[in-house]
């Protein structure tokens, strides 16, 4: 979703990130700093079941992932690194606020729900799995993008819901859209899945690894 509006919230951060690019502060640095703040505010305020109040601290921080890009890329100090960085520690924040969810609905004081527990948690998975889906075809020259539930659709579909559920007073809002991101997310791993079986299908004579033989299997006529 947010990759669906990015030009729209470029304009929105563009004077933030110009504004710290002359304060000397590095793309890195707001990279690990957003990761942190969604993480705070997952962690501590989901389990208590202040829902809305850990929305609106991880929302604080959660547009870093464009700040920092916009940053590098005006600065001219984009590099394989600050992609890697910002690309892990992505995960780690989407593993917080779906962890900080669980942790809420493990609280019997809170969420007090095994089944939405164990239901986030699978969401959690999947999410996780669609990620690794991806970067493990494009390790091997393949492509496994789209589906029905990327990496952004997923965030801000789960703290928009999350928010109103806790503001309405309306549990089963949020328990609807986990559910329906846990049964999507686990669609989008097999569409990928297919996907990139399809690509090694369509053509055998590159479906190789390109691994050497083993150890035991000598040419005749060799030496063991």
């Amino acid at each position: 979703m947010l990759n669906r509006f990015r030009q729209f919230w470029t304009k929105v951060i563009t004077p933030i990130a110009n504004l710290l690019l002359r304060l000397g502060v590095k793309p890195d640095t707001v990279t690990l700093v957003g990761t942190i703040g969604v993480s705070a505010g997952a962690l501590i305020f989901f389990p208590r079941g202040q829902l809305w109040l850990g929305v609106v601290i991880i929302t604080c921080f959660v547009f870093s992932d464009l700040i920092d890009g916009y940053m590098a890329r005006t600065s001219g100090t984009s590099s394989k690194w600050g992609s890697y960085l910002d690309s892990t520690l992505d995960r780690l924040g989407d593993g917080a606020v779906f962890g900080g969810l669980v942790m809420y609905y493990a609280n019997s004081k809170a969420g007090d729900s095994t089944l939405m527990a164990a239901v986030t948690l699978w969401a959690l998975v999947m999410g996780a799995t669609t990620s690794y889906a991806r970067a493990k075809a494009e390790s091997l020259g393949l492509h496994a993008s789209g589906g029905l539930a990327e990496r952004s659709d997923r965030l801000v579909s789960v703290l928009v819901i999350a928010f109103f559920s806790d503001v309405l007073n309306l549990p089963i809002l949020l328990k609807i859209v986990l559910w329906a991101l846990a049964i999507a997310s686990t669609i989008t791993v097999i569409q990928r899945s297919l996907s990139v079986r399809k690509q090694v299908l369509a053509d055998p004579a590159n479906a190789g690894l390109d691994t050497p033989p083993p150890a035991d299997a000598a040419e005749p006529g060799s030496e063991d």
